[in-house]
Order: C-alpha cells, then sequence, then structure tokens
C-alpha cells in the first residue's frame, strides 16, 4: 500500500506537480482560477506550456492532444508531437503558450445540429485550466492529454463541457447570494457542486464478444433466450468477487490512482457479470472529466485481461441494466456541505433552504431534468424493477417529509427525533443525519448528505444532467433570494422572511415528493392526479430541450442560447434514430445470415430422425409436433424479418416493435434449437462463464 500512495496521481500534472516547477506567482494565479473562479491570466500560459512539455517528456510523452468532449458523448483527441525541425537538419521539442491554450479540431466532422456545414470546417479547443492534465499510457506510447472546451468558428458551445462549466459558476453565484443572508463572506471565494459518480458495468469473456455481431455492433444483445437461472437468488449482489475479476478490478484501480481518479468501492451488482466502481466525491467539472476517464480505463484495461466491457444501459434483456448514480450535493464559501443537516440552528436554516429549492427546481422543470437521460438506451432500462421510472419525484425519508409537512401547516415545531424546531436561525435544533432511511426506486433522493439522481444510463457523459441540474437548482435560489430581498425591502426580518418562502415552496411544490415505491402501477395512477409528467420514451423527453420556457432560462444565464439548445437537440434525436436504425439493421443481417442455417439444418436432422423412427414402426407423434413447431417459427423468423426491413428510419416505434416481434421469433428458436447447432453464446454462457 505504501508503493501505492506514492503512485498516486504520479501521471497527473497536479497543483502539486506545479508548485515544484513554476513560479509562485505562476502557481498562485492558476490557484486563485481553480478555486475562487478568478479569470485566467493569459500570461502564464508560455511558463505553464513550458512545465508541461517538460513533465510530459521526462514522463515519455512524445505528443500532447487537446482532450475534450464532443456532442457524441464520449471523448475525442488529435495528437500533435512536441518536435519541430531546427533548420539545421535537427529538431527541438518545442511547445508554445498558443498550442497548451488553443488547438483547431475540425468542427464539421462533429455532431453540431446544423451550427456547422460540412464546409465550414473550422472549431477551437480551448483549455480548462480547472482540470489538470494528465498522461494516457497505452502499451508504451505515452500522450499528454489537456482538458479542453470545444466550440465552433463563431464561439458556439460543440461540446459538454462549456455549458457545465457555465452553469458551475451560475450556481457558484446563487448560492454565495443567499449564504450572504447568513452571514458568510464570499469575497475571493466561490460555492461549488460536487459529484461522486457510481459507474455499473458487465463484463464478459472477449471470446463470446466477438461471436456476437448485435454486441460489436450496438453493445448490446439483440436476441438472447433468459436462462433458467440468473439473478433470482440474488447470490451475485455483493458475493465474493471472483479471482479474474479480483485481478482485473485491482488493475482498473492502480491505472485511477496513477491518473489522480479517488476510485475507493468495487462490488459485484446484481446481475451475474455486473459490477460497480465509485469514486470519493470530488468538485462536479472534475469528477465528470473522472468518469469519462473511468469508461476508457475500464474498456482497456478489460481488453487486456480477455473481457469486453458493456457499458451498454440495457446489454441483457430481462435482467438489471446499468445505471450511473448521480450523487450531487454544494459546498458553499464556508467549506461546507448544505446538503449536510447541522449542529446549529444556523446550519439547518441553510439545509432546509437548499431543499426547498430542489424541491422547487425538479417540480418546476422535471420535464427538462428527465431529458437529460434521455437516450436509446436508457428507454430500456428507465421504469424496469432496476431503476427509477420516467416519472421525476424526490424521495426526502420519513422525517423529513414530517418536517416538511410542518412547514406546509405554516410552522415546524416538533421532530420525528425529538425536540422543539422552527424555520428560524434562532431556535432550529440539531436534526439528527442519516435521519432517512434509502430509497432504491426513487429517480430523485435524498440520502443524508446529498441527493442521488439515479437516472443516469451508464454509457452517458454526466455533463448533461449536471449542468441542467446546476442551472434549475440557480434559477430557484435566484427566486427564492428575490422574494426574502423583496419582504425584507418592505421591513420583514429575515427570519420570518425565510420562513414565509419555504413555506410558499412547500404548498406550491409538495407533490413532487414520493416516499413510497416508484416502480408500483398505485404510483403512476397517483402520479398522474397530482400531475407529474410521464415522458416515457426519448422523443418525447427530449422536446422538453427546446420549449420556450428552457430556452429562456438557458438564455437568462447564458449558459446555451436558442441555436444551441435547437443544435442539441437535433443531435441527440438523430443519436437517438441512428441508433434504432443500426439495431435494426444488425437485427435484419443476423436473422438473415446466421440463423437460417442452423436453423434448417435442425429441422433436417430432425426430419430424417423421424423417418427413420418411423420405419422401426414408432409413432413419433411428439418429435412431429416439434418439426411442426420449428417449421412454423421459421416461417415467422423470415417474415418478421422482412417486415424489420422495410420500416422507415423515421418511423422508431415501428422500428421497435417490429424488432421486438422479431426478437420473439428468434429467442423461441434459441430455445428449441440444440445448443451446439445455435451459433451465438447464450446467455448462460456469457453471464457465467466469466
Amino acid at each position: 500500500m505504501k508503493e501505492i500512495l506514492k503512485t498516486f496521481g504520479e501521471n497527473l500534472f497536479s497543483l502539486k506537480t506545479m508548485k515544484e516547477i513554476v513560479s509562485s506567482d505562476v502557481y498562485e494565479s492558476l490557484v486563485a482560477t481553480i478555486y475562487a473562479g478568478k479569470a485566467l491570466d493569459s500570461s502564464i500560459a508560455g511558463e505553464v506550456a513550458q512545465a508541461m512539455k517538460d513533465w510530459a517528456i521526462d514522463n515519455g510523452a512524445t505528443h500532447y492532444t487537446h482532450w475534450f468532449q464532443p456532442l457524441t458523448g464520449s471523448t475525442a483527441e488529435k495528437h500533435d508531437s512536441f518536435l519541430k525541425p531546427d533548420g539545421k537538419g535537427g529538431a527541438i521539442a518545442q511547445f508554445k503558450a498558443s498550442e497548451l491554450s488553443m488547438g483547431e479540431p475540425d468542427a464539421s466532422s462533429f455532431p453540431s445540429g446544423g451550427l456547422r456545414a460540412t464546409f465550414e470546417a473550422r472549431g477551437y479547443t480551448a483549455w480548462d485550466p480547472t482540470s489538470p492534465a494528465f498522461l494516457k499510457k497505452v502499451d508504451g506510447v505515452v500522450t499528454l492529454c489537456i482538458p479542453t472546451i470545444f466550440c465552433g468558428y463563431n464561439g458556439e458551445a460543440l461540446d459538454m463541457k462549456t455549458p457545465l462549466l457555465r452553469s458551475i459558476n451560475v450556481l457558484s453565484e446563487q448560492v454565495c447570494r443567499l449564504g450572504e443572508y447568513f452571514g458568510i463572506d464570499s469575497t475571493d471565494k466561490r460555492a461549488s457542486a460536487t459529484l461522486g459518480c457510481e459507474q455499473e458495468y458487465f463484463l464478459i469473456d472477449h471470446s463470446f464478444y466477438v461471436e456476437r455481431l448485435d454486441l460489436l455492433q450496438t453493445g448490446r444483445t439483440l436476441f438472447g433466450n433468459t436462462p433458467a437461472k440468473h439473478q433470482q437468488l440474488d447470490d451475485h449482489y455483493f458475493g465474493a468477487i471472483k479471482s479474474r475479476i479480483l485481478v482485473f478490478m485491482s488493475e482498473v484501480d492502480r491505472e485511477l490512482w496513477k491518473l489522480g481518479v479517488p476510485a475507493q468501492t468495487r462490488h459485484n451488482e446484481v446481475c451475474p457479470s455486473q459490477f460497480e466502481i465509485a469514486p470519493l466525491f470530488e468538485e462536479l467539472n472534475l469528477a465528470v472529466d473522472h468518469n469519462m476517464i473511468i469508461m476508457e480505463v475500464l474498456r482497456s484495461v478489460a481488453e487486456r485481461h480477455g473481457f469486453a466491457c458493456l457499458l451498454h444501459e440495457k446489454p441483457f434483456a430481462g435482467v438489471n441494466g446499468s445505471g450511473k448514480h448521480n450523487n450531487w450535493s454544494v459546498t458553499g464559501t464556508d467549506g461546507k456541505n448544505w446538503l449536510t443537516p447541522g449542529d446549529d440552528p444556523h446550519e439547518n436554516a441553510k439545509f432546509l433552504a437548499m431543499i426547498c429549492a430542489l424541491m422547487k427546481a425538479v417540480d418546476t422543470w422535471a420535464p427538462l431534468l428527465r431529458s437529460s437521460v434521455a437516450t436509446a438506451g436508457n428507454d430500456h432500462r428507465l421504469g424496469a424493477n432496476e431503476a427509477p421510472p420516467a416519472i421525476i419525484s424526490i424521495f426526502l425519508g420519513e422525517q423529513l417529509f414530517d418536517v416538511i409537512e410542518q412547514i406546509e401547516k405554516g410552522k415546524a415545531e416538533s421532530s420525528k427525533s425529538g425536540g422543539q424546531i422552527a424555520i428560524g436561525i434562532s431556535s432550529l435544533p440539531p436534526m439528527p443525519r442519516d435521519a432517512t432511511d434509502r430509497n432504491r426506486t426513487s429517480p430523485f433522493a435524498f440520502t443524508g448528505n446529498k441527493f442521488e439522481f439515479r437516472a443516469p444510463g451508464s454509457s452517458q457523459n454526466t455533463s448533461a444532467v449536471n449542468f441542467i441540474l446546476n442551472t434549475i437548482v440557480a434559477d430557484a435560489l435566484e427566486e427564492m433570494c428575490d422574494e426574502i430581498d423583496a419582504a425584507i425591502a418592505d421591513g420583514v426580518d429575515f427570519n420570518a422572511a425565510l420562513q414565509t418562502c419555504l413555506h410558499e415552496i412547500v404548498k406550491k411544490h409538495k407533490r413532487i415528493l414520493f416516499n413510497g415505491d416508484n416502480y408500483t402501477q398505485e404510483w403512476q395512477d397517483e402520479a398522474a392526479k397530482r400531475g407529474l409528467p410521464n415522458l416515457r420514451t426519448t422523443p418525447e423527453a427530449l422536446a422538453s430541450l427546446v420549449d420556450e420556457d428552457s430556452i429562456a432560462l438557458f438564455e437568462k444565464y447564458s449558459i446555451l442560447t436558442r441555436a444551441e439548445l435547437e443544435s442539441r437537440y437535433e443531435v441527440h434525436m438523430e443519436a437517438y434514430r441512428m441508433a434504432i436504425r443500426i439495431e435494426a439493421d444488425t437485427a435484419v443481417t443476423m436473422a438473415r445470415t446466421l440463423l437460417p442455417l442452423p436453423v434448417i439444418e435442425f429441422q433436417k436432422e430432425l426430419a430424417t430422425g423421424i423417418k427413420a423412427s418411423e420405419e422401426y414402426g414408432c409413432e413419433m407423434k411428439e418429435g412431429k409436433l416439434l418439426l411442426q413447431e420449428i417449421s412454423r417459427e421459421f416461417e415467422n423468423l423470415m417474415a418478421k424479418t422482412k417486415v424489420l426491413e422495410n420500416t422507415s428510419i423515421i418511423n422508431t416505434e415501428e422500428t421497435i416493435a417490429a424488432m421486438n416481434d422479431l426478437r420473439e421469433t428468434v429467442d423461441r428458436l434459441e430455445h428449441l434449437t440444440p445448443k451446439e447447432l445455435w451459433p451465438l453464446p447464450s446467455y448462460a454462457e456469457m453471464m457465467f462463464m466469466i
């Protein structure tokens, strides 16, 4: 362990590293940018670039890349060498300030939703100093990766990071404003959102992966008969980790620790061959970058160990899929988590103000929050018995819900934990920590010192979730502060103004609270009565991105313009349609080229066997029925394949229905056909033979 501690962050160009190799002025300037939100002093870029280059070369790097997050949802990089001709027949290693600060990838080849045309190729990457550069090492090849934003020639955001960084600043402004009422100094400081992002994934043997065209092309199995035993016994969850898996996990941890990613938890998940990794909480922007690194490390290390890492939300039908639980909280300029109940009235007033801000934000903007997790893959998962439904609601737990109900009645006088309470700085008593149970069915659950948004899919870039969450909470806080300011201007005491504000919020937005089982039909019926939206599919959910209220919200805070929002809607809708079409075309290819011959071969062998048995006087009644069933399903296979082949790329509902119909037949044929003839690895093999 001592050796591991020494190597933590060795591949990271951290502040600790910079402090040793740059001047104190440059170091202090970077600290002010990272922690206080000060504008980056462009004059320091030259010294930082020189130090970064020397450090990278000393560690074996030959190239650098601006590492960015385009609207594909993944990461992108273009490698440039440090090597430059010296004009004398030799070469030098060079890395200019301009090369650190800005790059120019081809913007027309990335999704832009119409913001960039093919003939309008220019795009820019710009250094994000709040996320440290790092070294990527692949089979001895070392590359310096510099986190950046990505924008078009006219400054349009073409990436996931830009709106996230903007939203972090907006949230900080409003948290600081609320903090002023509590005497919290925000001079030269900024508040921050923090994130702990749990990552679920599947591992299967790579030999099975390459035999499944559907996994290779779509990331999920389009066909597969559910085995008799899968996750029913709950014996995999938190079970003893198999040795081969543990060795893989250990290497993943070591790779991540070298990159400064604080990976902490590893365990078996619910479904056989499903696992989870979770890091410690970090500043939000850094945590999002680290989650993208985690996904890449999982894939690369899996390949070295003979595995394939599946990050699709639903790689196997009929069992649990994979999510990415987004544990979000706010840290004020006092250095405290404002979603942690405190030990005195002062702290708990802040706490309840934040709880009510979340209620107001999530209820007001539930469709927008739902849009942030809308993907073709996640549509298979949301609402199933391992993920929250498409209905957005908040779980607070029994004790906190009781306090909220008392606020609704006008005055909170008691707590289920005992003691007298009131919504004022002077008299609110301590509230016990971990005062809530956990509700694993809730999409947005308070878990003691954070809110866990459980709807994001395992393959998603969580920037979209968090820039929306930051923005809607900032909007709620601004409206709350405006109301309190107006009341104080009219001579109302702050305590009374705060209590009135929270009372009105609870009255209006209490409908978003639900502490029960979100999986039940009763909740869906109740949610409909409350008027809560139930956006079941990606097209329904994405529409909220471009309604007039959403556009006004994001333009108000300069997070995204109308054009940028409309472009994202087009990009996400196109990605959804193309994902469905690729699945459909892959299913057709498999149904036409992989499945007919094995089924025909079985029919032939069965018919031959029946005929031979009849010659010996055997009746073979059941054998004939089996042959007839196989023949009938084979005809269904061909007919349903043709139906799917003829569906339109525009009519995704029709395509999905045709795929499901074809799958039913294929899975039935797998059930009937002998294993030695069936050309695809089975669910049982993939889940258990690892």
